[in-house]
């Protein structure tokens, strides 16, 4: 499970109908929540004081809203929206029996895999709350097979990175099946020179 220290633990389930209530959701996410979501609470502030860190930079708190599912399976247009429409930075714990999920939105929503909740390990690492929002960041939506840990970009480049990588791969998986079932020789050729290209674009992306 996530560790905190024990000052910034809160606990406090939130009543359903009073959050949704306070959200713009389409009718249909409106039902969504109330059908697949079985309770929130914020399990965690996350402050200077509670972290016992510099009172510096632009974040003044981070919120941890655990949301506890009644279904793995989860519209996670509700977590993008609950996010969007809050002022605090958010740091989702999704629960569903003894598994967990860490989401957080970023320009996007990103999220871990599912995993025992015991296996859960999220770090607040920095000196002020700025730099502990980017290792989570880091933490959640980096992928280290991907973007190996360099201090020399910052994480929007690290972002950037990883989804250029993750498109070429993409397209390079797609075109290696159409290869394999293209008959014609020319347009098997085609599709080579275009593999080779992307193959040596993604090569220099990953600094091979």
């Amino acid at each position: 499970m996530l560790n905190f220290p024990g000052k910034a633990f809160v606990g406090r389930n939130m009543p359903k109908e009073a959050f949704y209530k306070n959200l713009n959701l389409s009718s249909e996410l409106k039902e969504k929540f109330v059908s697949d979501i079985k309770r929130i609470s914020i399990e965690y502030k996350l402050s200077p004081d509670t972290l016992n860190i510099e009172k510096s930079g632009e974040t003044s708190e981070i919120l941890v809203l655990s949301i506890e599912l009644k279904k793995q399976e989860l519209d996670y247009r509700i977590v993008e929206s609950i996010a969007r429409q809050n002022a605090h930075k958010l740091l989702f714990l999704l629960k569903f029996q003894e598994q967990g999920q860490l989401a957080l939105y970023y320009g996007k929503l990103y999220k871990t895999d599912w995993t025992p909740l015991i296996d859960l390990r999220l770090e607040a690492r920095g000196l002020n709350l700025d730099s502990i929002w980017e290792g989570f960041i880091e933490q959640i939506a980096l992928q280290e097979n991907i973007i190996p840990s360099c201090d020399s970009l910052t994480v929007d480049e690290k972002l950037k990175k990883q989804d250029t990588i993750l498109k070429l791969q993409k397209e390079i998986d797609k075109l290696e099946r159409l290869s394999r079932s293209e008959k014609q020789p020319k347009k098997r050729f085609e599709l080579f020179t275009r593999l080779q290209g992307l193959k040596k674009k993604l090569a220099e992306e990953k600094g091979e």
